[in-house]
């Protein structure tokens, strides 16, 4: 089957808005600082091997200086990883920076408080203090050969001339790569777009002065109104290169731009070829839901229970005839390793019934299949779901004869 599949005309018939898409992951370092969650050192082995197989762009696999488990957590998979760039994150504080240097990762991503209300009452620290510390933080990454990701902690609530005054002076000292954070989700698409946009103009324009090379920017949005995934998208049409996901979403609060959502969409609905074998997107979510213990509820995008299940009986016959009727076309369960359901309860009709009974081998007669999905909206409305077994007790319970019978 073709990786991709071709657009539709009308409304997703133009395709340029983004020409390139990275992808870094976080489901080890913010998707761990889920409330109640933590993973243990074979569980950020596990998934970052299939994350590493997959090829995603960038892990960031914790922050080393947490603790010794942590370090050598990261060391490890720093030195395992055969595709991925491997990050480990720190604050602008030299013991920090040092641990993430030691561990071996190709990345190193340093973050500065730059709204007033974290400065004044988290950090603790004056604008002039922080603008001081990051250069010199980005400084020590450089000087020590790897790539350096600088963030200016809850950008979407700093002031717009203190957010350009950081960048430019992060960017003349020579990071590789500026995050954006909308650490509290209070972005807005439209908003968000403005601020990548200027953000991206302003560290190119201030490296430039400097003779240093271009800076690529990348966004981390969070889901407090539900926006993470489409600020993400938002991000890269305005000119960011990568964005920073958790599979399932899963992170600080309400999480993360969700893995699943943000590569499919830009797979999907912008044709662009992120790289990642997206095949192994649902096996990649069953694990993350196993070893974080959070739930993907039924209803979650690409990986949830429904995603690709119909009951309404319009809907299902339409999906029997062409699943393009009521799926989106350019995405397939296949395209992301799931499997098509044809749900059976109240609101099901007689095409899907007829389907499932012939799929067990049932030759069932039009009045029989009348009969059998009767029984079935009946059942569904009194009980709720009804499952296979069900289905063939009612079809036993009014004589269906099997297929091989008749023959």
């Amino acid at each position: 089957m073709s990786r991709r599949v071709e657009f539709f005309q009308g409304t997703l018939d133009s395709t340029g808005e983004i020409d390139e898409a990275r992808i870094f992951d976080t489901t080890l370092r913010d998707g761990e600082q889920s409330p109640r969650t933590s993973f243990s050192y074979e569980d950020k082995r596990e998934i970052a091997e299939v994350l590493d197989e997959m090829g995603t762009h960038v892990i960031e696999a914790g922050f080393p200086v947490n603790s010794d488990a942590e370090f050598e957590a990261v060391s490890d998979i720093a030195e395992s990883t055969r595709h991925s760039t491997v990050c480990g994150l720190a604050r602008v504080v030299d013991k920090d920076i040092e641990a993430a240097l030691d561990s071996g990762v190709g990345m190193v991503h340093v973050f500065c408080s730059t709204s007033d209300v974290q400065l004044e009452d988290s950090m603790h620290a004056s604008r002039e203090e922080a603008v001081e510390r990051s250069v010199d933080a980005v400084e020590r990454v450089k000087e020590a050969g790897a790539t350096c990701m600088f963030s200016p902690m809850d950008a979407t609530r700093t002031d717009e001339a203190f957010l350009s005054e950081v960048v430019e002076a992060v960017s003349k000292a020579g990071t590789d790569w500026i995050n954006i954070p909308d650490t509290c989700g209070v972005a807005t698409p439209r908003r968000f777009y403005d601020m990548v946009e200027g953000v991206v103009g302003t560290a190119n324009e201030a490296a430039t002065e400097v003779g240093q090379g271009e800076v690529y920017v990348d966004v981390h949005t969070h889901d407090d109104f539900g926006l993470a995934s489409a600020n993400a998208i938002s991000g890269y049409e305005a000119g960011a290169t990568q964005s920073q996901v958790s599979v399932n979403g899963i992170g600080e609060r309400a999480g993360n731009a969700a893995y699943e959502e943000v590569v499919m969409s830009l797979e999907s609905l912008y044709d662009v070829d992120t790289g990642i074998d997206t095949t192994r997107i649902v096996e990649l979510s069953r694990i993350v839901e196993e070893k974080s213990g959070i739930d993907v509820p039924a209803n979650k995008p690409i990986v949830g229970s429904n995603a690709f299940s119909h009951e309404s009986g319009i809907h299902a016959a339409g999906v029997i005839e062409n699943s393009d009727t009521f799926e989106p076309g350019v995405m397939t369960p296949e395209m992301v390793g799931a499997k098509r359901e044809l749900v059976l309860g109240k609101h099901t009709g007689q095409h899907s019934v007829r389907e499932r009974l012939e799929e067990e081998g049932f030759a069932p007669t039009d009045e029989e299949v009348r009969e059998v999905t009767r029984r079935v909206k009946d059942y569904g409305a009194e009980q709720g779901r009804v499952t296979l077994a069900h289905l063939k007790e009612f079809a036993r319970e009014i004589g269906v004869t099997r297929e091989e019978v008749r023959v």
